[in-house]
């Protein structure tokens, strides 16, 4: 499939000087400059289809790497909700802060999955050779996201991305890490339906933050899809008497045996606790698009790959500075530490690498689409849980569930239609832009 022009520069300056000599690597400047000529027969090739019909190819393109980890995502994160019931109710352990420390902590694994998937798509490529491209991607990479620019000038090129990123994650992985506490210190405070329809109100503020910090348009069509996935997470909330069973994105449960309604120990203070983590859940999500993300134009495996990086960037800094509360709460008694053994100890690492599995793949799902899109696709799992309960328990659905449940995949159809002509439009503009200047060039 042909790539466009603002794709295939940044392609061409990564791929290229790597794969023709591995002891010299080119600076991007000098490559785009170098393959100035090819560049343009080829522009000019791909401008024999319409800029309606490219833009369309290369939306479909990055919506099938996003339906893939959608899909990864949904399948993991209900595993990792199912055992972290297994393990809360059943096992009896209940260590809310090292389970938040264990969980964010895994997603170091991330970059180095990826690296071996990187590498087993290419045996041939000499250690050497693949190691130093790869470094040359993300180092790009990382530049291209600093300073939000496909097309790297000298400068540029020239100045290391590594300061704003030891910011940029210890800004995101801060913000994470506050709205997933909130979910641990309002769990036992407040209900289970409250806890459920507060905390997925997140997407709504994804939306709300999205319009100043991403300069989104509001429209009418994106605004009912996420009322309407909220009015469905309110009626599975409130429509069953038994408490709904509710994973949280940073590795919690509530409901599946958990405390009724009536055993809140102080709702109204658990409510506020929680609802500012569902405004700082939904400020993550913007913020992570904002500053970690490549811009639009670049190519789905860039992303991807960045993605899963800055994800690694993440759990580094939960393993190397976060720890520290551990320590705290042990000798304040707050929460004593103590390390799962036996079964529970392989039950919490099924859980953790389920959560890590669920976040990258989340992570890529925000990187190729939006905030908004991603957050009311996590909305899914609500529905998907209970269906997995019905198959293992063969506990019938009730007719909240059932009815909720229609509501959010409603909604997220018709936001998933609403982005993809979104993203088609704005990548058809782009192209029409990119003609205009290479007529200009000519």
């Amino acid at each position: 499939m042909s790539q466009p022009k603002f794709e295939r520069d940044v392609e061409r300056t990564s791929d290229l000087p790597l794969l023709q000599d591995a002891d010299r690597e080119i600076p991007p400047f000098e490559a785009s400059e170098a393959s100035d000529v090819s560049r343009r027969t080829s522009v000019r090739r791909l401008r024999s289809s319409s800029p309606g019909d490219v833009a369309k190819m290369a939306t479909r393109k990055k919506y099938t790497y996003a339906a893939f980890f959608l899909f990864l995502s949904l399948v993991s994160f209900v595993v990792q909700t199912e055992t972290a019931v297994y393990i809360q109710h059943t096992l009896g352990w209940k260590k809310a802060y090292c389970m938040l420390y264990l969980t964010h902590g895994s997603w170091v694994l991330l970059w180095p999955t990826q690296l071996l998937i990187r590498k087993l798509q290419k045996p041939k490529l000499p250690w050497k050779a693949f190691w130093r491209q790869h470094c040359y991607l993300l180092r790009s990479t990382a530049q291209m996201v600093e300073h939000q620019e496909l097309q790297l000038s000298r400068s540029t090129s020239l100045r290391s991305p590594i300061p704003y990123f030891l910011r940029t994650t210890a800004i995101v992985t801060s913000a994470l890490t506050v709205a997933g506490g909130s979910w641990y210190v309002a769990v036992d405070m407040t209900t289970p339906s409250d806890l459920t329809a507060i905390y997925n109100c997140s997407a709504f503020f994804a939306y709300a933050f999205s319009v100043p910090l991403l300069r989104e348009t509001l429209r009418l069509d994106k605004i009912s899809s996420v009322v309407i996935a909220i009015v469905g997470v309110l009626v599975v909330a409130y429509g069953d008497s038994t408490p709904t069973k509710q994973g949280g994105k940073s590795g919690g449960v509530v409901g599946g045996g958990g405390p009724a309604d009536s055993e809140a120990s102080n709702r109204a203070l658990g409510n506020i606790i929680i609802g500012v983590g569902s405004v700082l859940y939904g400020f993550y999500e913007v913020l992570y698009k904002k500053v970690a993300c490549p811009p639009e134009g670049t190519s789905p495996g860039r992303v991807m790959t960045f993605a899963m990086t800055f994800g690694s960037l993440m759990g580094g800094f939960t393993l190397l500075i976060l720890w520290v509360p551990l320590v705290i709460f042990h000798y304040t008694g707050i929460e004593t530490f103590e390390l799962p053994r036996g079964e529970t100890a392989w039950v919490l690492f099924i859980s953790v690498l389920m959560n890590a599995m669920f976040s990258g793949s989340f992570l890529i799902l925000i990187s190729l689409t939006s905030p908004v899109l991603s957050s009311v696709a996590a909305l899914l799992t609500i529905f998907l849980v209970a269906i997995v309960d019905w198959l293992l328990t063969g506990q019938s659905l009730s007719p909240a569930a059932i009815s909720g449940g229609l509501l959010i995949i409603g909604a997220f159809l018709l936001l998933s239609w609403s982005t993809y002509r979104e993203m088609r439009d704005e990548r058809k503009k782009k192209i029409k832009a990119e003609d205009a200047d290479e007529e200009s060039d000519v």
